[in-house]
C-alpha cells in the first residue's frame, strides 16, 4: 500500500448501474472512478471478478482465474461490431437487483450472437488462446455445454482427462472451445482497459481471491491430486469455519479441501501461478480466510453441519515462498484468530482486517474498537458477509439498541469524532465512516452502501444460505451530496 493513511470504496462490478441487468466494466465504471478520483479515494476494492456457479456466488467459481462474462460490457462490443442496436435494445432490463436466472438464460444468448460477428482467426485472439492461459477453462466449459452439469457424471476419459478424450472434445466442439476463450478475451482487454485508467486517476484496484475453490470446477478436474477427493473423485473433507459470531452451527462452505503435502512436492507452483496472476490483476489482492493458511477447519463430506470438524495445519509461510506480496496482499484475518495466525500474518508484512460492526459488544479489549486498531490494518465499516450499518440498527430490540447508541457515543466521543446519532440508521452509517477514516489504520475500506446509508435490503451476502445473494445494485451512481460528504470526510481526516 501507499505510504501515508489513505481511503478506499468497496463496491463490487455487480453493483454498478446500467441498462442491462448487471453492473458491467462499461462507461458508468469508468464514471464511478472518476467519482471517486474526485473525492479524494485512492482505493477501489472489489470482490472476485470470477464466472459465477453455484449460488452466483463470486466465491464459488467454475474457474479462480475466469472473468465474469456478465460483466463484460455489451455497448463496447457494438462499438467492435459485433451486435446490433437492437440486440442492444433486447438485452435491457429493468432498473433494480441482479437477477442471475434471467442473466444465464438471456446474457449467453447475446454473447453467442456477438460471437458469431467476431473474427476469431484474428492473430490478437489466436495469440490469446495460445497462451493457453484458460485452455483448461474453455475445455471445462465445452464438456460442460456438450455433456452436462457436474463433471462428475461425464463419461470415464473425459472425467479423468485422458489425452484423446479432450483432443477429441477441442476438435469435436472446436467453435464452443472458441467462444469460452472469446469470453474470456473480451472480459481481459475490457478490464485491462478499466484498470488502466483507474490507475492513470491515481486509483489502485484491490482484488480478492478466495482460499478455496469449487467441487465443480476446472480448478479440480484439471488438478484432482491437490486436492483431498477419493477415487471417484468425490472430496472427502470439505470447508467451513466452526460456530462463530456469523453462524451458530458454523458455515459449511463445502469445497473440496486442499492435499498441502501434494502441493509442497510440487513446490506450490499451483498456488505460486494463481497468485501471480492476481497480483497482474490488480494493484493489491485481499485473500479471504487468510487464517486457513496457518491452520484449517476440515469436516466430513456429507455432513449437515460444520459443528464436528477438525482444525489441520496449513501451509504457513512456506505458501508464499514464490512470491513478493510485501505491500500488495491483504490478509482477511476474521473469524476464529489464535496467535499461530498473528504471528504468521505480522512475519509476512501483510496488514490485517478490523471490522467495526464487530467492535460494539461491551468488552474493552475489544480488538475491533478504534482504540485498538494500529497502523497495520485495514479499517472497514463491515464487510460483504455483514448486513449493512443502517440495516444492522433496524434489527435491533429497543433496549439493545439504547445500549448499542449509548456505546457508539462513548466511542464518538473518545475518537472526537462529532456526530449526533438519533434513531435513523443513517446516522449511525455515517458515523462509523468517519469513525473508520478517524482510525489510525493505514487504509480505511467504506462500502458504498454505507457511505449511501442503506439499509439491509442492500446487504450482499447472508452466510450459510445459498439464494437471494449477491443482487444489490445502485440505481445510480452517488449524487452530488453524497460525494461531497465523502470528500469532506476524507479532508476532515487527512485521508
Amino acid at each position: 500500500m501507499e505510504n501515508g493513511r489513505n481511503a478506499g470504496v468497496l463496491c463490487h462490478i455487480s453493483s454498478l448501474p446500467g441498462k442491462y441487468g448487471i453492473g458491467s466494466l462499461g462507461k458508468e465504471a469508468y464514471r464511478f472512478a472518476r467519482l471517486l478520483k474526485k473525492c479524494g479515494v485512492k482505493y477501489w476494492q472489489v470482490l472476485p471478478l470470477v464466472q459465477t456457479g453455484y449460488g452466483d456466488s463470486p466465491y464459488s467459481s467454475v474457474s479462480c482465474t475466469s472473468g465474469n462474462p456478465y460483466f463484460i460490457d455489451l455497448e463496447l462490443l457494438a462499438r467492435e461490431g459485433l451486435l446490433t442496436k437492437a440486440e442492444l435494445a433486447q438485452a435491457r432490463h429493468l432498473p433494480g437487483t441482479v437477477s442471475y436466472g434471467s442473466l444465464y438464460n438471456e446474457r449467453y444468448v447475446t454473447l453467442r450472437k456477438a460471437f458469431s460477428r467476431f473474427n476469431f482467426d484474428g492473430e490478437d485472439f489466436r495469440a490469446f488462446v495460445r497462451k493457453g492461459d484458460f485452455e483448461d477453462y474453455a475445455l471445462f466449459m465445452t464438456a460442460k455445454r456438450v455433456y452436462g452439469e457436474n463433471f462428475l457424471y461425464w463419461e470415464e476419459p473425459l472425467k479423468y482427462r485422458d489425452a484423446d478424450a479432450l483432443e477429441k472434445l477441442r476438435t469435436d466442439f472446436h467453435e464452443e472451445y472458441l467462444f469460452w476463450n472469446f469470453l474470456q478475451y473480451e472480459f481481459s482487454r475490457q478490464w485491462r482497459a478499466l484498470k488502466d485508467y483507474c490507475n492513470a486517476l491515481g486509483i489502485r484496484i484491490i482484488g480478492d481471491i478466495p482460499l478455496y475453490v469449487a467441487a465443480d470446477s476446472a480448478d479440480v478436474w484439471a488438478h484432482p491430486g491437490l486436492f483431498k477427493l477419493d477415487s471417484d473423485l468425490r472430496p472427502t473433507k470439505v470447508a467451513g469455519v466452526p460456530p462463530d459470531y456469523f453462524s451458530e452451527t458454523g458455515q459449511l462452505w463445502g469445497n473440496p479441501i486442499y492435499d498441502w503435502a501434494a502441493h509442497e512436492r510440487e513446490g506450490f507452483a499451483w498456488w505460486t501461478k494463481r497468485l501471480k496472476s492476481a497480483l497482474d490483476q490488480y494493484d493489491l489482492v485481499r485473500i479471504d480466510h487468510f487464517r486457513g493458511i496457518d491452520r484449517y477447519y476440515e469436516i466430513p463430506a456429507f455432513a449437515e453441519t460444520a459443528v464436528k470438524g477438525e482444525w489441520q495445519d496449513g501451509p504457513g509461510e512456506k505458501l508464499f515462498a514464490g512470491i513478493d506480496g510485501a505491500g500488495r496482499i491483504i490478509a482477511e484475518d476474521l473469524g476464529i484468530m489464535d496467535e499461530g495466525v498473528r504471528a504468521l500474518r505480522e512475519k509476512l508484512g501483510f496488514p490485517g482486517m478490523k471490522v467495526l460492526l464487530f467492535a460494539f459488544d461491551g468488552n474493552p479489549e475489544n480488538e475491533f474498537l478504534p482504540e485498538h486498531i494500529g497502523p497495520d490494518s485495514v479499517c472497514y465499516t463491515g464487510t460483504h458477509d455483514n448486513d449493512t450499518v443502517a440495516g444492522y440498527v433496524h434489527t435491533l430490540a429497543t433496549e439493545e439498541f439504547l445500549l448499542f447508541r449509548s456505546r457508539v457515543a462513548q466511542v464518538l466521543q473518545e475518537a472526537g469524532v462529532y456526530v449526533k446519532l438519533g434513531e435513523s440508521g443513517e446516522d449511525f452509517a455515517q458515523a462509523f465512516c468517519r469513525l473508520a477514516l478517524a482510525s489510525r489504520a493505514q487504509l480505511a475500506v467504506l462500502p458504498v452502501q454505507d457511505i449511501l446509508g442503506l439499509g439491509n435490503e442492500a446487504r450482499m451476502n447472508f452466510p450459510g444460505t445459498d439464494e437471494g445473494n449477491w443482487k444489490y445494485r445502485m440505481e445510480k451512481l452517488p449524487s452530488g451530496r453524497a460525494a461531497a460528504k465523502l470528500r469532506h470526510w476524507i479532508k476532515l481526516y487527512r485521508r
